[in-house]
């Protein structure tokens, strides 16, 4: 049998390539921080992130109660417009069956 297959140098490689994927991911992260800063992307990536912030701040968010009605609301027209849907479905079904026996 191999001594180099122990469970200490299986762990040993373990811990030496999970140290290269961190090194390689945080490579990637640092090259990609590099392009945005010199292309002057990050400082407008933060300006959108701020501006988005303080524009929901301005929202009125519905109360539970509102929220409720419209989602049965929506339920609701779900289902009228799924039946509606098998009822043109059906129509349609036996008017192509009918014009096939002519």
């Amino acid at each position: 049998m191999c001594d180099y297959l122990t469970t200490e140098n299986w762990a040993g490689l373990l811990a030496a390539a999970d140290y290269r994927t961190v090194g390689i991911w945080a490579g990637a992260v640092a090259v990609v921080f590099a392009v945005l800063w010199f292309t002057g992307n990050l400082v407008k990536l933060r300006n959108y992130i701020l501006e988005t912030r303080e524009e929901l701040r301005k929202c009125t968010w519905p109360t539970w109660e509102e929220l409720r009605g419209s989602t049965v609301l929506v339920m609701i027209s779900i289902a009228i417009l799924g039946v509606f849907t098998v009822g043109i479905d059906y129509v349609l079904v036996l008017v192509v069956n009918w014009m096939a026996r002519i």
